[in-house]
């Protein structure tokens, strides 16, 4: 696990790599929001993060952010859930998590809705809708053909703030040989624009090994795990 000043460093050099892709692209790096992927890494590695500037944390699981958040609550500070998430988990996860990243199917969003109205604040719960890509079977994700109908319900939902979409590519050594799932989910997201008639924002793609690639086709949220905390402690 990386300590305060490797964490510093890390983030630094991840600014540098976003702001030559983005100059690259013809893009201004602002347009890109860093998320930093804290899932395994402890409480006080997010607040050495939020020390060197990082805002927005993500993470996979609700029950270990459920035990890492008291540790952290002080922070102004953006909590994403990008990992699956169970529908039977959806009200924990709306109580914890200021946006669901990994929304792939009707049922959860529902609950997502009711959870979110429950609460109280008035508020809509900030989702994203995960597109399956590549075929992996451990990959979760509705597919590109439900993709239109999930997003036209998820629409109608008054408690749910539908952003736009995000993907989970094949790994592969080659970055650029993961460009081309980039520039179909960029396509997606226009032609989900068109449909719905409304912008869709956030196009979540590009992790630690392939993020320069994602800022050329277009990502505006970024997430970045092993780049930033180092390598993930292995689980008791």
């Amino acid at each position: 696990m990386a300590n305060r000043s490797s964490i510093r460093e890390n983030l630094q050099l991840v600014r540098q790599k976003i702001e030559a892709a983005a100059h690259r692209a013809s893009r201004k790096p602002e347009e890109i929001e860093l998320i930093g992927v804290s899932k395994t890494h402890p409480a006080d590695a997010i607040r050495h993060a939020y020390d060197a500037g990082l805002r927005h944390f993500g993470e996979n699981r609700v029950q270990e952010w459920e035990g890492k958040l008291a540790a952290v609550a002080d922070l102004q500070a953006t909590w994403h859930l990008i990992g699956h998430l169970q529908s039977n988990k959806a009200a924990r996860a709306a109580k914890v998590f200021h946006s669901i990243d990994s929304v792939d199917d009707w049922s959860l969003a529902q609950r997502l809705d009711r959870a979110q109205s429950e609460k109280g604040t008035g508020k809509k719960l900030r989702i994203l809708i995960e597109v399956h890509m590549g075929g992996e079977e451990t990959k979760s994700g509705v597919s590109e053909a439900d993709l239109p109908q999930l997003a036209e319900r998820v629409l109608k939902l008054p408690n749910l703030d539908f952003t736009g979409l995000m993907c989970i590519p094949p790994f592969r050594e080659n970055p650029n040989e993961v460009r081309p799932f980039f520039v179909t989910l960029r396509k997606l997201k226009e032609q989900l624009e068109a449909r719905l008639g409304r912008p869709l924002p956030a196009l979540s793609m590009g992790m630690s090994h392939d993020f320069e690639a994602a800022i050329l086709e277009g990502s505006t949220e970024i997430r970045i795990g092993t780049a930033i905390f180092g390598t993930r402690p292995k689980p008791l």
